[in-house]
C-alpha cells in the first residue's frame, strides 16, 4: 500500500505542472491582461466568464461562485478525484518520479492508481479495435464504411476500430497487458455470466468516445449482423470515467474549431460527426444515447464562450415526427444559452451522413447554412397542434406562442415575429401585442420571484458566493474604503508579482499595518510564509495554507485578479506605484502618531526627546518625498 507522497514532491508537481494548461482541457480561456486569463466557470452556471487563471502563480479563481485553488484541486474537482490520486495523475503527466514518506512505495507501471488504470485499458483496447478494423473478419464492417464514404484515412481520423465476434478477444488481450479482471470489471468494457467476464462489444465497429482532453472514456459500438440480438447501437455503461450526460462525440475533435468559430452544430450519430468534419463543418458533435442536456450546455458554453458577444448553436434533426420533439426538447433548455440558438432540418429527412453519401459534402454544408431559429421552428411546431380554423384553435396558438416571442433575445426581431404570428394565426396585430406584451410581463414577475418564466432568457440571479462564518476577520473590506482599497491592491501584488519587490521594500511591507481585519491576517500569512526562494505556486499556495480555511479563497482571488496592465513597462510601472502608495500612507500614518506625541510632550521637560522626534518626522518627510520620485 503506498505511503503518504512527500511534501517536498507534492510541491514540485505543483509548480512544475503548467495549471493553464491543464484547464485548457476543461475551459476555454482567453487573455485577460498580462499573465492572466479568464473563461466560463466549470463549477457554475454562467454567463460572463468571472473564472480566472493566473499560471504564474499556479492558481485559478471564480468570482461568480467562489471556487478556487492550485492545480491539485482543480483536478479532484473536476474529475472527483482523491488528493493522492490526482497528485499521482499530474506526477505521471510531466514524467516525475514521486517519493513516499515511511518506506511506502507508490504505483509502479502497473498500478499508477484506478483512474489511470481505466484509462490505459481504454487507450489499449482503443489500439486493439482499430487494429482489428483490418483483419479479414472485419470486411463487413469496412464495407459498411465504404459504403456511406468513409474511407481508410476517414478511419484512421476518427479512431474506427472492429470488436471481433469472439466472446474474449479483448479480454485476453488485457489480461496479456497485465490487467486484472477486477480492473475490468470497472472499465465498462465487460459483462459478467456465471463463468465470469467477457467481452461486451462483440462483430461489432467501435467509435471510441473520448473527453475534452482526447483521453478515451468509452465506445460505442454499431451492429453489423443479423444474429445480433443486441440493439443498434450499444454504448458503454455508467462508469467512473464515462457519464453519458457529461459526454459529447467528437468534441476532442470540434474543440479548436468552435472556439474558434464560435459555433458548435449538434448532430445525431458518430457517423453524422465523421459526415460534417469530412464536409467542412469541424464544428460538430453528438451526443451518445442520450438527450442533449443540462450537462452538455455547460460544455458546449465553456467552448463557445457564451458571455452575450455572439455565437450559435445549430441543431439537426430528422423531419419526422422524433425529429420534431427532440428539437422541441432541445429549445426547452434554449434559454440557458446567450448564443443564437438554431435548427437544421432536411426535409428529405436524410441525416449529414445520408447527404454527404448521396449528394456530395456540399450537400452537408447546405444543410447547415439552411438553419433558422430554434424559436421559429418551436412556434410552427406547436401552431401544428391547434385546430387554426376554428376561433377557440387560433387563442389557444396565440397563447402557446406569445412567450416564445417575449422571450426572443434580440429586441429587434420581436416586433418581425409578432407580424408573423399576426399573419399565421389571421389575428388583429394589436391582439397579438397585447398577448405577447402579458407574456413579457408574466416573465418579468417570476423572474423577481426566483424563476425564469415563460420564455425568460434572463441571467439567473447570481447564486451568493459568500459563504464564510460570521466574524469580523472573515468580511469582505468594503471596496469604496480607499484605504481598504489601497491595501487590497498591495496584496494583489504582492502576491502575484512578489520578484519585484527589493530587500528594502519587503521589510516596509512586513512592518506595514494593515486596518481591515481580512487584509491583516493575509499579510500576517505573507510575513510567515516568508519571500524565500520558493517558486511563484509555491508561494501562493504556502500563503494559502496559512490563513485559516475560510479566507483561502480569498487569497485565491487576489493571486488571480488582473492587475491594469497591458504590457511588462506598464506592469512594472504599477507595482511600483501601488507600492508606494502602500508605503507612503504607512508614512502618514507613523507622522500622525509622532505629531500627537509632539503635541501632548512638554518641550521644557523633555528637550532631548522633543528633539528626537522632530527628527525622526524629518526623516519621515523625506522618505515620503522619495517616494513620490521614483
Amino acid at each position: 500500500m503506498a505511503g503518504l507522497i512527500k511534501r517536498e514532491d507534492i510541491d514540485e508537481v505543483r509548480s512544475r505542472t503548467d495549471i493553464k494548461e491543464v484547464i485548457d482541457g476543461y475551459v476555454t480561456l482567453r487573455s485577460a491582461g498580462v499573465g492572466s486569463f479568464k473563461g466560463l466557470c466549470p463549477f457554475h452556471d454562467e454567463r460572463s466568464p468571472s473564472f480566472h487563471v493566473r499560471p504564474q502563480v499556479g492558481t485559478f479563481h471564480c468570482f461568480g461562485c467562489g471556487e478556487s485553488g492550485d492545480v491539485i484541486s482543480f483536478i479532484q474537482k473536476m474529475d472527483h478525484t482523491t488528493f493522492t490520486e490526482t497528485v499521482e495523475r499530474l506526477a505521471g503527466r510531466i514524467g516525475f518520479e514521486l517519493r513516499y514518506e515511511d518506506g511506502g512505495s507508490g504505483p509502479n507501471k502497473q498500478e499508477v492508481g484506478r483512474r489511470q488504470r481505466l484509462l490505459d485499458a481504454h487507450k489499449i483496447a482503443e489500439e486493439f479495435f482499430r487494429e482489428q478494423l483490418s483483419a479479414s473478419e472485419a470486411q463487413t464492417g469496412r464495407d459498411f464504411l465504404a459504403e456511406r464514404g468513409f474511407d481508410q484515412a476517414a478511419c484512421a481520423q476518427f479512431g474506427v476500430g472492429y470488436a471481433p465476434k469472439g466472446w474474449d478477444a479483448l479480454l485476453k488481450h488485457l489480461r496479456n497487458k497485465g490487467f486484472r479482471d477486477d480492473e475490468l470489471k470497472l472499465t465498462g468494457m465487460f459483462s459478467e455470466g456465471n463463468r465470469g467476464i467477457y467481452d461486451r462489444f462483440r462483430g461489432r465497429l467501435i467509435w471510441p468516445i473520448r473527453d475534452l482532453t482526447g483521453a478515451t472514456i468509452g465506445f460505442g459500438a454499431r451492429k453489423l449482423y443479423e444474429d445480433d440480438q443486441g440493439p443498434k447501437y450499444l454504448n458503454t455503461p455508467e462508469t467512473q470515467l464515462y457519464k453519458k450526460s457529461q459526454v459529447l462525440y467528437g468534441v476532442d475533435l470540434a474543440k479548436r474549431e468552435i472556439t474558434k468559430n464560435r459555433q458548435i452544430v449538434v448532430v445525431e450519430g458518430y457517423t453524422d460527426v465523421m459526415a460534417c468534419h469530412l464536409s467542412g463543418i469541424g464544428t460538430a458533435v453528438a451526443t451518445c444515447g442520450t438527450a442533449f442536456g443540462a450537462d452538455h450546455i455547460k460544455i458546449a458554453r465553456r467552448l463557445l464562450q457564451d458571455d452575450g458577444t455572439g455565437g450559435e448553436v445549430v441543431f439537426t434533426f430528422d423531419g419526422d415526427a422524433a425529429g420534431q420533439k427532440a428539437a422541441l426538447r432541445a429549445f426547452e433548455e434554449d434559454q440557458r444559452f446567450t448564443a443564437q440558438t438554431y435548427v437544421a432540418v432536411e426535409p428529405s429527412g436524410s441525416d449529414p451522413c445520408e447527404l454527404r453519401q448521396h449528394r456530395g459534402p456540399e450537400a452537408v454544408r447546405e444543410l447547415i447554412d439552411s438553419k433558422r431559429p430554434l424559436f421559429e421552428f418551436a412556434i410552427k411546431v406547436g401552431l401544428k397542434r391547434f385546430d387554426l380554423n376554428t376561433v377557440e384553435g387560433r387563442v389557444q396558438a396565440l397563447r402557446a406562442s406569445a412567450p416564445i416571442i417575449a422571450g426572443i433575445r434580440d429586441s429587434a426581431m420581436r416586433p418581425a415575429y409578432a407580424r408573423e404570428l399576426a399573419g399565421w394565426l389571421g389575428m388583429d396585430m394589436d391582439e397579438v401585442n397585447r398577448s405577447i406584451g402579458a407574456a413579457a410581463k408574466r416573465g418579468r414577475e417570476s423572474e423577481d420571484h426566483g424563476g425564469r418564466g415563460d420564455g425568460n432568457r434572463g441571467e439567473p440571479r447570481r447564486r451568493e458566493a459568500e459563504t464564510r462564518p460570521a466574524g469580523p476577520a472573515y468580511e469582505r473590506p468594503d471596496p469604496r474604503d480607499p484605504v481598504a482599497r489601497m491595501e487590497r491592491e498591495s496584496l494583489e501584488v504582492v502576491l502575484q508579482q512578489p520578484s519585484m519587490l527589493t530587500p528594502d521594500q519587503w521589510q516596509a511591507f512586513y512592518d506595514a499595518r494593515f486596518m481591515a481585519p481580512a487584509h491583516a491576517v493575509v499579510h500576517d500569512a505573507v510575513r510567515a510564509a516568508g519571500a524565500s526562494g520558493a517558486t511563484p505556486a509555491q508561494w501562493v499556495e504556502s500563503i494559502r495554507q496559512e490563513v485559516p480555511e475560510p479566507l483561502r479563497p480569498f487569497v485565491s482571488e487576489l493571486a488571480v485578479i488582473p492587475l491594469p496592465a497591458n504590457s511588462d513597462e506598464a506592469l512594472v510601472r504599477y507595482c511600483r506605484d501601488i507600492m508606494n502608495r502602500l508605503f507612503e500612507l504607512q508614512i502618514t500614518r507613523l507622522k500622525a502618531e509622532k505629531i500627537g506625541r509632539l503635541q501632548r510632550m512638554d518641550p521644557a521637560a523633555d528637550p532631548a526627546g522633543y528633539q528626537q522626534i522632530n527628527r525622526e518626522l524629518m526623516e519621515l518627510e523625506l522618505r515620503r518625498r522619495s517616494l513620490r520620485e521614483d
